[in-house]
């Protein structure tokens, strides 16, 4: 149970840091991304789906155990919004591409739980 606490503990912290990427890519103005609205509408997709309280939510439950219940649920959340920002992403490739690597590292990461 440990190796899963520790595996939902480094699926929110790659969640807070991919929502902290996606916001300080839109305040810098990123120079790689040609369209900025289309930035600007994943950013908005990352706030719909509160990214950053799921994952202090799932930091806060896996701390000191592994809450099997409540992890899954989360994790199941974690994974709808990943597959709609993905299609998103992916739809919009040629103006979103750098984002696809830490999206790949989050699908994976949350396909990774075995028994949910």
């Amino acid at each position: 149970m440990n190796f899963e606490r520790e595996k939902a503990n480094m699926l929110a912290e790659n969640l807070k840091g991919f929502k902290n990427y996606v916001q300080k890519s839109h305040e810098a103005y990123n120079i790689y991304l040609s369209n900025q609205e289309k930035l600007y509408r994943l950013k908005l997709l990352v706030e719909e789906f509160q990214f950053q309280i799921l994952a202090e939510e799932l930091l806060r439950i896996n701390r000191f155990f592994y809450d099997e219940k409540t992890t899954s649920i989360l994790v199941e959340r974690i994974r709808k919004a990943l597959h709609i920002i993905g299609e998103y992403v992916e739809n919009n490739y040629n103006d979103l591409f750098i984002f696809t690597p830490r999206l790949y590292t989050l699908q994976q990461l949350s396909r990774s739980f075995t028994n949910i």
